[in-house]
């Protein structure tokens, strides 16, 4: 793998770098080149000129202001699990990595607030939580490794969404440096706050296209009591979508996922997991619930004969203890590392929910005219109606080929998505790898505005350019 030679970046932006965090602080050696200069995507080759790692938001200040100065792109860095190449440095930019800015403090029991650096690990907030009797719940296969800054970049959203939303619907406050070398502090911490525009709300989910997310204060919550998950064998995508609306009639979901077949065998083969039962069904759709008495888990049982009567459901079992739920959920959340060997090329597309059977038809007609010699996994959050198409990649077809061919069918994917008013980008974002499709989800006006409102936050464009959009 080719990575930027030391000799690129010159000694007098090197010695400048180096003054703002310390010469230990930047990193030119050809392994961590590649380490930080690069996602879970492996499309783009990794080649940033540096890597610099602040441990305080004055030095990333300082650092930004080195940028200004010498107009050097800025790629900022948090866990890399992004899967849009948003994080990717491949024109010799500066990566910022942030695993630094890595302190939980001033937790505040009464707001349910805590302040996080941007490099806290999604999983050490949630530890944080739960040590205060509370709950952070936005929550992903990559919690281990992914970091907040980079969760409020990219709006992560996972598999609770159903029942509690998205990132950004749990930061109460950020703080942000921008492309001006500015530190702007917003919202801090309020509950109510109509005075003027919501700046927070730009910068979540902006892919660090405006500025460097430093800090932010989050929302926690009451934790879910005796959780249980059922795992039900269906037949068909039009009876996931009849169990989910026989459900949340019923019941309140606190997750909604589905996985095909092939997923499941792909998962029980690589991860040494078993089956939930013999049956086999074309999807699978795992539900999670609060289980505070007896009667809740009759009624559960007595949807699921409901759904089995109406042909709905084939087959299904539903957790006994802890470690059974555990085992259970590992089926849906190990299926992104299972797959990954095969370099999957992936399409996180979604619509409104009621749209979601018949855009589901389309798409998979297309992809199996398209693909009729690659295998198809399939699975997702289908409870907010996002879906995860993943081609696997045989091992004997070079990587370009590969990439060429699923790039044509992705333009004939998303003209669907198009039509069903959807989204190219449910939860990964639009990095380099979508930004060519995003006029299949956003107009031209919309695309100007973006465009204008870059200008604003950063006028030299040195924020992670070439990402989202080109200027």
């Amino acid at each position: 793998m080719r990575s930027i030679p030391v000799s690129t970046i010159s000694p007098e932006v090197l010695q400048a770098l180096q003054a703002c965090v310390g010469e230990s602080r930047v990193l030119t050696d050809a392994d961590s080149l590649e380490r930080y200069g690069r996602d879970w995507t492996r499309v783009h080759t990794p080649a940033p000129s540096a890597v610099v790692l602040p441990g305080s938001i004055e030095e990333v200040q300082a650092l930004v202001e080195v940028a200004l100065a010498r107009q050097l792109a800025l790629v900022p860095s948090g866990g890399r699990t992004g899967l849009s190449a948003g994080a990717v440095a491949c024109q010799g930019e500066v990566v910022i990595a942030l695993d630094r800015l890595n302190r939980i403090d001033e937790f505040n029991p009464v707001d349910r607030t805590v302040r996080c650096g941007a490099g806290v690990v999604t999983a050490q907030l949630q530890a944080f939580a739960a040590e205060q009797g509370l709950f952070y719940p936005v929550d992903f296969a990559s919690s281990g490794s992914s970091q907040i800054g980079g969760n409020i970049s990219t709006n992560a959203g996972g598999i609770k969404v159903i029942r509690h939303g998205m990132t950004r619907d749990w930061v109460a406050g950020l703080k942000v440096v921008t492309g001006r070398g500015e530190l702007l502090d917003l919202n801090r911490g309020l509950v109510k706050n109509n005075a003027g525009y919501d700046l927070r709300q730009l910068i979540i989910g902006a892919e660090g296209t405006l500025g460097i997310v430093v800090e932010a204060t989050m929302q926690l919550a009451r934790p879910p009591q005796n959780l249980t998950v059922m795992v039900l064998g269906v037949p068909d995508m039009a009876a996931v979508m009849q169990v989910l609306e026989t459900w949340q009639g019923a019941m309140d979901l606190q997750a909604f996922e589905f996985f095909s077949e092939l997923a499941l065998q792909k998962v029980v083969a690589h991860q040494g997991l078993q089956r939930p039962f013999e049956t086999v069904s074309g999807f699978y759709a795992l539900l999670e619930f609060e289980q505070h008495t007896e009667a809740e888990l009759d009624q559960a049982m007595a949807l699921f004969e409901h759904c089995v009567d109406k042909g709905w459901v084939v087959d299904g079992v539903v957790s006994q203890s802890v470690a059974q739920a555990q085992a259970l959920w590992r089926l849906r959340e190990d299926i992104s590392e299972t797959i990954s060997r095969w370099t999957p090329y992936k399409n996180d597309i979604a619509t409104t929910i009621v749209r979601v059977p018949d855009f589901l038809a389309e798409v998979e007609a297309v992809v199996n005219r398209a693909y009729p010699d690659f295998e198809i996994v399939w699975f997702g959050h289908i409870g907010d109606g996002n879906v995860h198409l993943n081609v696997l990649k045989p091992d004997s077809l070079p990587m370009a080929e590969f990439q060429q061919r699923c790039g044509e069918v992705s333009r004939w994917v998303f003209e669907i998505v198009q039509r069903h008013e959807g989204s190219v980008s449910a939860e990964h974002g639009v990095g380099l790898l979508k930004k060519d499709y995003l006029h299949y989800s956003r107009s031209q006006a919309e695309i100007a505005i973006m465009k204008q409102i870059k200008q604003v936050f950063d006028p030299r464009g040195i924020m992670n350019p070439g990402k989202i959009f080109d200027l």
